[in-house]
């Protein structure tokens, strides 16, 4: 168990599911992933639910609006990249050809944030720490542990990404045009080749949770009212992975590293 008390610019900080039944959430993910529920008013009839391990916060989840809900925004969870500066990002990400979905606003006193758009058109958000620094804890099972960009484009996003963040993308040793992505020292996520997109699906960013048997997992999120997009598969000298998307349709990756020898 690896304890996180603040977050590297340009690596991923935190993840929040927007759903449509939150309550259904909460049961779905505290039985997966043992998340354990802490549920913060927000407003009218207005929750957010932060999902903690071992007493940290690793993960969120809130009720999509009626506004989202109008404009049919699916449910899905966001992924958020650790700034210095929201304002400075957004304007930046602006420059580099990407799309500012909500301008930066602050969270209460917990942090500032802003909503962005890539120009391949995936969605990720910012987050500038205050007291809500993101996740606090990693490196146990129900944490984050890499995230792919799924898109038609890899290399506008490339240019992007390295542009706003800093990101070192290249491709690895394994010539199958999987691009790595670098964040300072550590390997945080990859781009996958864009014709890995499924035809009907829009750019997006997917986010990876770190189990300890990943066909357990797998069998047990169906048993939870999931359906499996891609059953358990064995990656070379890589690990073993499944995609889920729970009850509500949000979408995720279970990822099951190869045994250390």
């Amino acid at each position: 168990m690896a304890h996180v008390e603040s977050h590297v610019p340009g690596s991923f900080c935190w993840l929040e599911l927007a759903a449509t039944e939150q309550n259904a959430a909460k049961q779905f993910y505290s039985s997966l992933f043992g998340w354990a529920i802490n549920d913060f008013p927000m407003g009218p009839g207005e929750v957010y639910t932060m999902f903690n391990l071992e007493g940290r916060n690793a993960a969120a989840a809130f009720n999509m609006n009626q506004q989202m809900r109008a404009q049919g925004v699916p449910p899905h969870w966001m992924l958020y990249m650790a700034v210095t500066s929201a304002d400075d990002t957004a304007a930046k990400a602006g420059q580099a050809g990407g799309k500012v979905v909500a301008p930066p606003f602050d969270v209460f006193e917990f942090g500032r944030m802003a909503a962005l758009q890539d120009p391949t058109g995936a969605n990720f958000s910012v987050w500038q720490p205050k007291q809500h620094t993101g996740t606090g804890i990693t490196a146990v099972p129900g944490t984050i542990c890499w995230a792919d960009l799924n898109t038609t484009d890899p290399a506008r996003a490339t240019a992007f990404y390295s542009g706003v963040f800093g990101w070192e993308i290249a491709p690895g040793q394994d010539n199958t045009g999987y691009l790595h992505i670098k964040n300072g020292a550590e390997f945080i996520g990859g781009i996958p080749p864009a014709e890995h997109l499924p035809p009907n699906s829009p750019p997006h960013w997917m986010i990876y949770f770190y189990v300890e048997d990943c066909d357990a997992a797998a069998a047990k999120a169906k048993d939870l009212g999931a359906a499996l997009h891609m059953a358990p598969s064995t990656i070379e000298k890589v690990g073993r992975m499944a995609i889920v998307a729970d009850p509500q349709g949000a979408v995720f990756a279970l990822f099951q590293p190869l045994p250390h020898n």
